[in-house]
């Protein structure tokens, strides 16, 4: 198979508050490149690299807001988030969860530090990831997915480490998440030295950010910590291989070639499916949730 390589690493941005909560810096979309359409069906990328939140009373996060139209990923690396939607889905992740909201037709959600955590305080590091819904299934119904990190599959590579399957599949392990369309996720947990291989499909658009660590890809490129690997769509296979110990979220995913039309906190495909998104909101039919 031919060698799938890197169009360009991509570092981070100066990183920006979301509420008060989440300090991101925002890799999808990006002025590198990186626009809806060319990490279709992932549409925006935030990463929370490690910051350090003091103790508080009063959990920090994002208070009451809709979405329409895509699906919020959010993973957990350290500390914990708690959310609550209008479809009554909610929870708490710690370390090494993930949560998955399917927005759909409407939904109202808050996420937050976790009320036990917030208190103490700590080292808070996340990934918040859309995903886009194919157009018939923008207005189905919401649902909410909990996945722990003991329910996912974890692919052993001996002294090479491991490889954690949130969705998709790895090596014939698939991981535990419902999709909509052909998506991989997964976190490389690789041992200094340790090496891993990944193989999709050259129109899949793909992507690799360094969560820890640093890493080699493909026996030349380096790439330290925090910063974004965006692969050309000319291969099928790349590896990675950890100068230190690492993590590594990867991400690829078939593109739906529709047209993406965002407006603030909703994705659709067109400006009128936009303008019935705020008509809806405004008239209560997202449901409601209280602050």
């Amino acid at each position: 198979m031919a060698t799938k390589n890197i169009e360009i690493i991509i570092p981070p941005k100066p990183a920006h508050f979301v509420g008060d909560g989440f300090r991101v810096h925002n890799f999808i979309p990006s002025a590198y490149k990186l626009d809806m359409k060319r990490m279709d069906p992932f549409i925006m990328l935030d990463y929370n690299s490690k910051y350090h939140f003091n103790g508080t009373d009063q959990p920090k996060g994002v208070g009451v807001h809709p979405h329409r139209g895509f699906e919020t990923v959010t993973i957990a690396y350290q500390g914990r988030v708690q959310h609550h939607d209008s479809a009554g889905g909610g929870g708490i992740i710690g370390e090494g969860d993930v949560q998955w909201m399917t927005a759909a037709k409407g939904i109202l959600h808050k996420e937050y530090h976790e009320t036990e955590w917030a208190k103490k305080g700590g080292v808070f590091q996340m990934v918040q990831l859309w995903v886009n819904l194919p157009s018939v299934y923008k207005m189905s119904c919401p649902k909410y997915q909990a996945i722990k990190n003991s329910d996912m599959e974890k692919v052993d590579l001996g002294e090479n480490g491991f490889i954690e399957i949130i969705a998709g599949e790895y090596n014939n392990h698939k991981g535990p998440a419902f999709t909509f369309s052909p998506v991989n996720m997964m976190n490389a947990k690789l041992k200094a030295g340790g090496k891993a291989t990944f193989d999709f499909p050259a129109t899949y658009n793909t992507g690799a950010l360094v969560i820890e660590g640093s890493i080699t890809v493909n026996g030349e490129e380096k790439v330290p910590a925090d910063n974004f690997v965006l692969f050309q769509n000319d291969g099928e296979t790349f590896t990675i291989e950890a100068t230190e110990d690492s993590i590594i979220l990867i991400i690829s995913g078939l593109p739906l070639n529709e047209p993406i039309y965002p407006h603030g906190p909703f994705v659709m495909n067109t400006r009128e499916e936009i303008m019935q998104a705020f008509e809806d909101f405004n008239l209560g039919r997202f449901g409601y949730l209280a602050e």
